[in-house]
């Protein structure tokens, strides 16, 4: 099993997700001998997972049953441990396109923390790229070296612990991108640049305070980066329902001429009424967004080394 690499069949000391339902998901390490509950009983990973197929239907010892699917990064990004506070799909999607990755680029981040960009970064640049990330805590590394072993990629992936607004990446001239999401980005700025290739390289910036962005931005400034832009991704969810209202009744209509043969010259027929409309209701599928929305995550700034 690997993260960038799909494979038919569960293995044991694979990471599974297990899906229950849209709200109701969980990493799951496939061990011969283990077992794990859910509210629909016991998974026994020997006999109810190992050699089976992902995606298949697990019945579990209650009769319940879940589905076992294969890990991606936007899985794991729902699903992960927090360490720290985490980057989703909504920012991630964006910060991918923004520095223009593709397979084969060399991509420097930091912070890892609970590496859920990581994931998506070394998806991204796989099979011939490769990401230096840095964390500046100690355990915070070290436990993230163990999940890229165990998720079949850690020979897509360096992890350094060290301070990058003091050694910054370890690596000259050879990034395509950086990204930084750390508490003071205008500090390793210039460790960026040392780190980007010669000409065209991109950065980005994650921050939730503006005060960041200002002093961030006056940083690139000062060391020459050029195409500074900020951007906060907001995302909207709709409710699509299923909706009836009452057909309203607009009382009595004039007559129909032409479906009545209606002549005009006899006026004992220009009283006749048409009937009442029926009166009913009629269903049609709405949209309505949700009362509560989730707002402001932070500010992406992007910029070009020139």
């Amino acid at each position: 099993m690997s993260f960038v690499e799909y494979g038919d069949t569960i293995k044991d000391g694979d990471t599974a997700i297990v899906f229950l339902g849209h709200e109701s998901m969980f990493p799951v390490k496939v061990q011969h001998g283990t077992v794990t509950q859910t509210k629909y009983g016991v998974i026994r990973h020997s006999t109810d997972l190992i050699g089976k197929k992902y995606g298949s239907k697990v019945t579990c010892s209650k009769g319940g049953w879940v589905f076992i699917l294969h890990p991606t990064p936007e899985l794991w990004t729902m699903n992960l441990p927090h360490r720290t506070q985490i980057l989703y799909s909504t920012d991630i999607s964006i910060i991918t396109m923004m520095l223009e990755l593709k397979p084969g680029s060399i991509v420097c981040e930091s912070g890892t923390g609970s590496g859920s960009l990581s994931h998506a970064l070394i998806r991204t640049v796989a099979p011939s790229g490769h990401l230096y990330t840095v964390e500046f805590h100690q355990q915070r590394a070290e436990k993230a070296r163990e999940e890229f072993r165990e998720h079949g990629v850690e020979h897509l992936v360096t992890v350094t612990n060290q301070d990058v607004c003091k050694n910054g990446f370890g690596v000259s001239n050879i990034a395509d991108a950086v990204f930084l999401d750390i508490p003071s980005p205008w500090e390793a700025i210039g460790h960026a640049k040392s780190a980007l290739k010669a000409e065209g390289g991109r950065i980005c910036s994650f921050s939730p305070c503006i005060e960041q962005v200002q002093r961030t931005c006056l940083a690139m400034e000062e060391y020459g980066f050029t195409e500074i832009n900020t951007l906060e991704i907001l995302l909207r969810v709709y409710n699509v329902r299923t909706i009836s209202l009452q057909i309203p009744d607009l009382g009595k209509a004039a007559e129909d001429n032409s479906s009545t043969g209606f002549d005009s010259g006899n006026p004992s027929d220009q009283g006749s009424p048409c009937a009442n409309l029926q009166q009913g209701t009629v269903q049609f599928k709405s949209g309505v967004p949700l009362r509560e929305v989730v707002g402001h995550t932070g500010y992406l700034t992007f910029a070009t080394k020139s």
